[in-house]
């Protein structure tokens, strides 16, 4: 006899890996030529403002992780603040394409066939 548990505090993890960029070329074209504006369409999904946050995108990825974080948080995606910075300052297009794929804040969630 089986007996399956299923834990409602179960982490989950990101859709969309962060090295997928690739994965939806649109995404990934928009956030190179102009990742304010992704950045600010993310930011849009969680409730701020798109405009400050286009304009913190780019300059300012220290204050875009916590984006990511209220992705993560309302996705029950595991996860620190502290690994949040992290890929926004060493991966910050990826992280974009990411959080952009994941919340289809672009309305574009096309797969590459």
């Amino acid at each position: 006899m089986h007996i399956t548990v299923v834990c409602p505090d179960t982490m989950a993890a990101f859709q969309y890996g962060l090295c997928g960029c690739f994965g939806n070329p649109f995404v990934c074209i928009i956030t190179v030529a102009c990742p304010c504006y992704t950045g600010g369409k993310v930011a849009e999904t969680t409730g701020r403002s798109c405009a400050l946050y286009s304009l913190l995108a780019v300059w300012f990825p220290c204050v875009t992780c916590c984006v990511r974080r209220d992705i993560r948080q309302s996705k029950n995606i595991d996860g620190s603040w502290l690994g949040d910075l992290c890929v926004h300052l060493w991966c910050q297009y990826c992280a974009l394409c990411q959080e952009a794929r994941e919340t289809n804040a672009i309305g574009a969630n096309i797969e590459r066939a």
